[in-house]
């Protein structure tokens, strides 16, 4: 028997499946990625006396309900029509962990900001929770764009979008078809497709994603039976002298005060982490499949150069058509575009979406 294809116990296969399968490649990364989290600035639960905010909620084409927290000027002239930004939370995360941030900030700048939940996640609907679906998270970002465009202060040609990590790739999955989005920016961004098809560095091999595939099926026979819901991936709950580098900078983001958010009538024994039966649908997911032809709306793509995540960016980068710029924040690690608000720049994506948002 060859080493990949060696069988594997279910417990290592469940610490590979879904989100933790972006660490498969810590050991190897060189010193870019290796970055510490550093948490001066950070700011996650930001608030403006500048902005008001009210929680809203609106039905995607296949009538389940989006929940979301909108964002306004607090000087907004309701008689004339302004540009709006679409705001998408990290993988796992929720719109009060760095989505509303940005929406924050963007209003700041004059727009109408919405960050949302996706599916499955935070205060939208959808059982089981936590559940993974790409479709379905594409489709929230259009949904988000149809009760935008139907506010009587928007103006529905000047609506954009921002994907922080793997929002990035759902807004950029979602844009391909909904041209009403004029204006993409991603950060930190996390193609889920190809992490969980090849783990970082593709250290994944496709032994291990059969087998790690062949679990998640079985699995389904035991919650269409009744059984337990089996939850993975996700960021861990304590830190060991074992703990990769990448882990603990997501930890110290999800597991501290400085972003630890638990939604109402959740649990933080299950937040960050996806079923397992539905995480593997991230491997059919493609978004820079015919990432091209988005233009010629611009994109936007936005990296720390330290990022664990550079590849994903680069790769996006590559394969877009203009116009399309890639900037790398110097110092910057992947969780630190989260909240590190000295780091964020923020300067440039309002000039981004003020230059292709224009009336």
């Amino acid at each position: 028997m060859r080493p990949d294809e060696a069988k594997f116990d279910r417990r290592t296969l469940l610490q590979l499946t879904g989100a933790s399968l972006a660490t498969l490649g810590a050991a190897s990364l060189s010193p870019i990625g290796k970055a510490q989290s550093m948490p001066n600035h950070t700011d996650n639960f930001y608030r403006s006396d500048r902005v008001t905010v009210r929680k809203v909620t609106f039905k995607t084409q296949y009538q389940t309900t989006v929940a979301g927290n909108l964002f306004l000027p607090k000087d907004l002239d309701r008689s004339a029509k302004i540009a709006a930004i679409v705001v998408g939370h990290p993988m796992g995360a929720v719109k009060e962990q760095s989505a509303n941030l940005y929406a924050t900030k963007m209003a700041e700048q004059g727009f109408a900001a919405m960050a949302i939940d996706l599916p499955f996640w935070g205060e939208s609907e959808g059982l089981p929770r936590n559940a993974v679906s790409s479709d379905a998270y594409a489709e929230a970002f259009s949904a988000a764009v149809d009760f935008l465009g139907t506010r009587p202060f928007v103006d529905r040609e000047r609506i954009g979008a921002i994907g922080v990590c793997g929002s990035g790739s759902f807004v950029i999955s979602a844009a391909k078809i909904d041209p009403r989005m004029k204006a993409i920016a991603t950060v930190s961004m996390y193609d889920m497709g190809a992490a969980s098809r090849d783990a970082l560095n593709h250290s994944l091999s496709v032994a291990r994603r059969k087998a790690i595939i062949a679990v998640a099926a079985q699995q389904r026979y035991i919650e269409f039976e009744g059984g337990k819901t089996e939850y993975t991936g996700g960021t861990t709950h304590q830190l060991t002298t074992d703990t990769d580098p990448i882990q603990r900078e997501f930890y110290d983001f999800y597991r501290t005060p400085r972003g630890e958010f638990t939604p109402i009538g959740g649990s933080r024994e299950t937040t960050t982490h996806p079923t397992l039966t539905s995480v593997v649908k991230f491997m059919n997911f493609y978004p820079f499949n015919d990432i091209e032809t988005i233009s010629p709306r611009p994109m936007l793509f936005i990296s720390g150069d330290q990022a664990h995540s550079r590849e994903f960016s680069q790769e996006a980068y590559r394969r877009a058509a203009e116009p399309k710029e890639l900037i790398w924040v110097p110092g910057a690690g992947h969780v630190d575009l989260y909240d590190r608000v000295d780091l964020i720049p923020f300067a440039k994506l309002t000039d981004f979406f003020r230059r292709h948002l224009a009336a």
